[in-house]
């Protein structure tokens, strides 16, 4: 989802003046392969669709191994010069784990530079001691139309690294309605990962 939803440039729009375009179905489907170094590798499946406001997304083994979750959300946007989009979203996982997690996506941009962030409360609804916060967070800088670098870092669970809140940098490279990137996680450590994703928009 951070791959798909952060490579776009939020535009401005007033609330409650949709133009026909924003009507229209829109959306977007993300693969990433997290490359280990001391863990067996695995795939995480995101996909999104939007109509307007509306705001609907499923992920495959991102807030757990061989777990499905599902969302949805509304958004909302503003602004000129600082363009910002906040979409709260509530969603259910089943599978190898079962939960109910509200959360929100958010993005705030300036010029070439931009911030995105994703949240959500996981409450386990079989061992409630396992509930946690996952969290995915961007600083990008787009110097042209086609590339995107910056810091990222996540807080998870998928992923057992002994860190709370991992780090790492990335970049990006659009080519059409297509991105793709590469994230390097813990670079510091032994527990460093890499993530490949490739998401095409539509």
């Amino acid at each position: 989802a951070a791959v798909a939803l952060a490579s776009l440039v939020v535009a401005g729009a007033a609330r409650g003046a949709e133009s026909e375009a924003d009507i229209r179905w829109s959306g977007a489907v993300t693969g990433f392969y997290y490359a280990m170094r001391d863990q067996p590798d695995f795939g995480v499946g995101v996909a999104s669709l939007d109509r307007g406001s509306l705001h609907l997304e499923a992920r495959y083994n991102y807030e757990a191994r061989n777990a499905t979750s599902v969302f949805a959300g509304w958004k909302f946007a503003g602004g000129d010069t600082v363009n910002v989009e906040a979409t709260p979203i509530i969603g259910a996982l089943f599978g190898a784990a079962r939960g109910v997690m509200p959360g929100l996506e958010a993005s705030v941009s300036w010029r070439a530079l931009d911030i995105y962030v994703e949240a959500e409360y996981v409450h386990d609804l079989d061992h409630s001691s396992a509930s946690y916060v996952y969290s995915w967070t961007e600083l990008g800088w787009t110097p042209v139309e086609w590339l995107r670098v910056g810091l990222a870092g996540q807080h998870t669970r998928t992923v057992d690294t002994g860190r709370d809140f991992q780090r790492g940098v990335f970049g990006q490279i659009q080519f059409g309605t297509a991105t793709f990137a590469v994230y390097a996680f813990n670079p510091d450590s032994g527990s460093r990962y890499i993530i490949a994703s490739l998401g095409i928009r539509f």
